[in-house]
């Protein structure tokens, strides 16, 4: 059922999913654009860019830099691309996608289109509800390269096909469970990347742990009426999935988002910050995506409008903070 994987993309967490199907698979198959960071890869035997405390056996890897020839060439293909490139990677593809199953670790939302990537995958690819995954956290790419012990959860509504990929990366330091609820662990993981943008601007100005813990609780209720709104099944808002994958991304010190957030609130413009990280923070396109889809929805979401007015209107994150602060009981 899960036959020949492939990992597209080359970032972080795409070399830390790929450090754990190696540890179940033979050989796996490997999307990366550069033709010169393959050839760096091949011969340092580790990711040039990321993670490169991580060490592969080059000899069980297929690398491509043609998406045609992995697409074909594999059953399952896991997409770890920035949500803003997803689309210009997919333009390429002239093989298709609808017989394929898709795992999406894309903790963003397609621009333009404002659809989370499995939407994306099923409107513009055909791609059926069954052959449609998501990998949820918590995790980080660091931790998984340490090999502390992590704990994630594929989603989909194809219970046989979610239990195969979930054992394929389980080991002895990763847990992984099931959960039909694709769509709520979708836009939980982009909603939970905004609230770390909103963690980090709070620290950067100083606010302390008393003030971060009421922050958080309302991030978890705001994301509850969110995901009940948007699709209203019976879904349990403190399960790891949603509410552990929020504490980590807004409390660790690997989250790209909150440093990202931190930098903002000690006075850096979005771009400044964008350039000094050299990483692409989700929750900043995350932000103004969620901003339109609610649009539709009318959901009070206070802590989106916060950042989403801090980082597009360019009001002061001390005046937003502050008025914030003054709605949360």
């Amino acid at each position: 059922m899960i036959g020949k994987i492939a990992v597209m993309g080359g970032g972080s967490w795409a070399t830390a999913i790929a450090k754990m199907l190696l540890e179940k698979n033979q050989e796996i198959w490997w999307y990366l654009r550069r033709d010169d960071r393959i050839e760096d890869f091949r011969r340092l035997g580790h990711n040039p860019a990321y993670l490169t405390s991580v060490h592969f056996d080059v000899n069980r890897i297929h690398f491509h830099s043609d998406i045609n020839q992995i697409v074909d060439a594999c059953d399952t293909l896991v997409f770890v691309t920035p949500s803003p490139y997803l689309k210009g990677h997919l333009k390429k593809l002239k093989v298709r996608l609808r017989d394929k199953f898709i795992v999406t670790a894309i903790k963003g939302i397609v621009p333009d289109e404002n659809l989370i990537c499995s939407e994306y995958f099923h409107h513009a690819y055909n791609v059926p509800d069954d052959n449609l995954a998501v990998l949820g956290g918590p995790s980080h790419a660091e931790e998984v390269a340490l090999g502390r012990l992590t704990y994630l959860t594929v989603g989909c509504t194809n219970e046989e096909k979610a239990r195969a990929f979930a054992d394929m990366m389980a080991s002895n330091y990763v847990m992984t469970k099931t959960c039909p609820d694709v769509i709520g662990i979708e836009y939980a993981s982009v909603l939970k990347n905004v609230y770390a943008i909103a963690a980090g601007i709070c620290h950067g100005l100083k606010y302390g742990d008393n003030f971060q813990a009421v922050l958080m609780s309302n991030a978890a209720q705001e994301m509850e009426r969110f995901l009940h709104t948007v699709y209203p099944i019976d879904r349990n808002i403190i399960d790891s999935v949603y509410a552990g994958d929020l504490l980590v991304t807004g409390y660790s010190n690997f989250s790209r988002n909150r440093v990202f957030g931190t930098m903002i609130g000690q006075g850096y413009s979005v771009k400044s910050a964008q350039v000094e990280m050299e990483m692409i923070a989700e929750g900043y396109f995350g932000t103004k995506c969620m901003k339109d889809i609610n649009k539709h929805m009318h959901v009070n979401m206070p802590i989106l409008d916060a950042v989403y007015n801090i980082l597009y209107e360019r009001i002061s994150p001390n005046i937003e903070i502050k008025l914030l602060s003054e709605a949360f009981r």
